[in-house]
């Protein structure tokens, strides 16, 4: 397959980017890395008019940490590169964790972080881990300047952002965890680097006794945006960590606050069954970490 015909601009600086989405608005697509864009391009299922090339503007691919100890990523970032980063392995755990997963190495050499997370696949691992982690974007226009939005809130509907038409997402914010907190990653896919059936998230507080004082709950695959299950996260607030809480847990998160779709690799109760299955996996794994 090739793509429709398009115009293609290639910006030196994010000025310029800003001014070329500004020109183009809806009839333009930013290009980061090109791993989710130009394969659904190919097929036609995107269309822009015109191709915005991100790979020429300086700024947008620095990772730094701020006075409040959050953790700042430029959109550009290329996903290897968080693999290798440092300030990730010690102060982001679960995106750490989860990093391995997104497809294969040559992909994640490419692809971006920002780029991953305006496609907003709800079968995406970084959407679910910025949720997870309460983290922000900035998003950012010629007229209107930034402003920033809470990843939860930023995932609208199915591949749909509260991104405008002239708006580039620019930077990624992760507040730091408590220090009494653990966290954990796991999906099921059928072979690895597909794109997973079923995943979750789960961030867990413990207080000096290892009683759960909050915890936090995110399912990829599950429906159309990244699924936040609040009333089943609270099951587990002022529990001590057992078996039975954590099937409880699983079990009122699958039924009740998750949407998946059936599709030509699972039906929607298999992959209920797989979100109960890996929620318990998940909640073992972080508030063991919890207790480090």
């Amino acid at each position: 397959m090739k793509p429709a015909p398009f115009e293609y601009v290639a910006p030196n600086s994010l000025d310029g980017a800003l001014a070329a989405m500004q020109q183009h608005g809806f009839d333009a697509k930013p290009l980061a890395g090109g791993q989710s864009l130009v394969p659904v391009m190919n097929f036609r299922l995107a269309q822009p008019g015109v191709l915005i090339d991100l790979n020429g503007v300086p700024g947008l691919d620095g990772i730094w940490q701020a006075s409040d100890g959050s953790l700042h990523f430029g959109s550009m970032v290329r996903q290897a590169r968080l693999e290798r980063e440092p300030l990730v392995a010690q102060h982001q755990t679960l995106l750490a964790e989860a990093l391995s997963h997104i497809a294969h190495p040559q992909i994640r050499n490419r692809g971006t972080f920002g780029g991953s997370l305006a496609h907003a696949d709800p079968a995406a691992e970084l959407p679910l881990i910025c949720v997870a982690l309460n983290g922000r974007v900035k998003l950012q226009s010629a007229t209107a300047g930034e402003r920033w939005v809470a990843a939860r809130d930023f995932y609208t509907s199915l591949f749909t952002t509260d991104i405008g038409d002239e708006e580039l997402l620019v930077e990624i914010a992760l507040p730091p965890l408590p220090a009494n907190a653990g966290t954990a990653f796991t999906e099921m896919a059928r072979r690895h680097g597909d794109y997973a059936l079923s995943g979750v998230a789960a961030v867990v507080t413990v207080d000096g006794s290892g009683v759960c004082t909050a915890a936090r709950l995110v399912y990829l695959n599950a429906g159309e945006v990244p699924m936040v299950a609040e009333e089943a996260a609270q099951i587990l607030v002022g529990e001590r960590p057992s078996e039975a809480v954590w099937l409880e847990t699983a079990v009122a998160a699958s039924q009740n606050e998750i949407d998946p779709r059936g599709d030509i690799h699972a039906t929607a109760d298999y992959k209920r069954h797989l979100a109960k299955v890996l929620t318990v996996r998940a909640l073992k794994q972080a508030f063991a970490r919890a207790k480090q």
